[in-house]
């Protein structure tokens, strides 16, 4: 009599190793249209957190700090700039920086053919994109992220969830200009707020609502709509988190800003620029070591001192020698008693 142990079946296969011997068959891939087609990036969201959590407290907490002739102006400056970058981030990533004939021909609800390797070496050939099947400009590279052919093809950004491309890339250089001017500016509040404070803080309690708060450690937030007070200790937290948060979202841009006007100067996109730090990392020699030449007739080392050995052999006495035959990377050495009978 067999026991079934646990009322477990030994001939019943496990639905991993059946689910391996079945070959899966994947949905083709959709082309995305642009930055709001799925799927979203999670860069996305931290870009548009960090723009709303950068205007709420530069406009509401902030700008109010400042004294009145200064106040306006600051609202006028760096809402102007806000505003744009908005515009500029919102074009940038719902216009669609495909090619003209991809737009023109291409069927965005069909699935994109998969790519045989055995029958073309590349997905664009003659100017031909055997994935969007359609005749592309000469500078369109196919995204494998957007699953279609971009003209002028420059990156694929992540913050934007979408491709830049010729027809886009004015309003992305634009908005990251902008997005680094409204962070020097906020950065630029702050220090004077930081200043004022040990200086004279006074100044910062312009408004007319601080004429009925006696207590010097109390200001008002959101003013002049709705002002909540709080103390001291959380206002200058806030500020100093959102100052380290402008220094760092300053110090992407500012790289990425400058990095853009050097690809604009040379007449290159980003994909040319990266093709062609790739070009000369593989053009460059390779440094080989010199190794030791052996003159003819040498005899090797080992060879040499078991020469030397035997023919000293017969002196040898019975005592103890090293035997060095261990690995070179062994620091452990033996002493063994000395053979009786010579090595031939």
């Amino acid at each position: 009599m067999r026991m079934n142990i646990c009322g477990l079946n030994r001939s019943r296969v496990l639905p991993e190793a059946q689910a391996n011997n079945v070959k899966k068959i994947l949905p083709r891939p959709l082309s995305r249209v642009n930055g709001w087609s799925p799927p979203l990036h999670s860069f996305q969201a931290i870009s548009w957190a960090t723009y709303l959590v950068m205007s709420i407290a530069t406009f509401g907490i902030f700008i109010p700090f400042l004294p009145t002739s200064w106040k306006y102006a600051a609202y006028v400056v760096m809402g102007g700039l806000s505003l744009f970058h908005l515009v500029m981030h919102l074009v940038t990533t719902t216009i669609d920086p495909a090619d003209n004939n991809v737009r023109l021909k291409k069927d965005y609800s069909e699935p994109v053919p998969t790519f045989d390797r055995s029958k073309y070496a590349h997905v664009i050939q003659n100017q031909y994109c055997h994935l969007c099947e359609v005749t592309v400009s000469k500078k369109a590279k196919h995204c494998s992220s957007c699953n279609k052919c971009v003209s002028g093809f420059d990156h694929h950004c992540k913050w934007l969830n979408n491709c830049v491309g010729s027809r886009n890339y004015r309003f992305f250089f634009c908005s990251v200009a902008s997005a680094a001017a409204s962070l020097l500016g906020t950065m630029v509040i702050l220090l004077y707020i930081f200043i004022q404070y040990f200086v004279n803080p006074d100044k910062l309690r312009t408004d007319p609502l601080y004429k009925e708060i006696s207590p010097k450690n109390t200001w008002l937030l959101f003013l002049p709509l709705w002002p909540v007070p709080v103390k001291t200790p959380v206002v200058f937290s806030i500020a100093v988190v959102v100052f380290l948060l402008a220094i760092a979202s300053f110090v992407l841009l500012g790289h990425l800003l400058f990095f853009h006007i050097y690809l604009i100067a040379k007449n290159l996109s980003t994909f040319d620029y990266m093709m062609k730090t790739r070009f000369q990392k593989k053009s460059l020699p390779v440094e080989k070591k010199d190794l030791p030449v052996r003159k003819r007739g040498a005899i090797p080392q080992e060879r040499s001192n078991n020469l030397e050995w035997s023919q000293s052999s017969s002196s040898v006495e019975p005592q103890r020698f090293l035997l060095s035959t261990l690995s070179q990377q062994s620091n452990v050495c033996f002493i063994a008693p000395a053979p009786k009978t010579l090595p031939q």
